[in-house]
């Protein structure tokens, strides 16, 4: 039983480290072929792609929270919002234009004095 469970761990951890070589490589070869001849810019190493999936990972990306967090975040939200009263649901939404502004399709938040 502990041995099947080793065996799928160095599975996941070379399947891993396949889909970011794979990544690096896609990358590296879509910047090679496009800005070069594009833009005039300088071609990239497989480590130089590397870097820059991981730059964009940190600039655009949700570290630590997958799609399943999302949802998981949706669910909860859902269920609050259910569970609230009329009059909570109200508060919550005023609270919230008073933080954000106004929601499409809603009416101007009221300018404070």
């Amino acid at each position: 039983m502990r041995a099947n469970r080793v065996v799928r761990i160095m599975v996941m951890m070379l399947m891993g480290v396949v889909f970011i070589a794979l990544g690096g490589y896609v990358v590296m070869r879509l910047w090679n072929w496009l800005l070069p001849s594009l833009f005039a810019w300088h071609m990239i190493t497989f480590w130089q792609a590397l870097g820059l999936l991981l730059l964009c990972r940190i600039l655009f990306g949700r570290i630590g929270s997958s799609g399943m967090a999302r949802a998981n975040f949706r669910r909860r939200l859902k269920e609050r919002w259910g569970q609230m009263t009329p009059e909570e649901r109200e508060r919550f939404r005023h609270g919230m234009r008073a933080r954000c502004g106004s929601f499409p399709g809603e009416p101007a938040a009221e300018p404070k004095a």
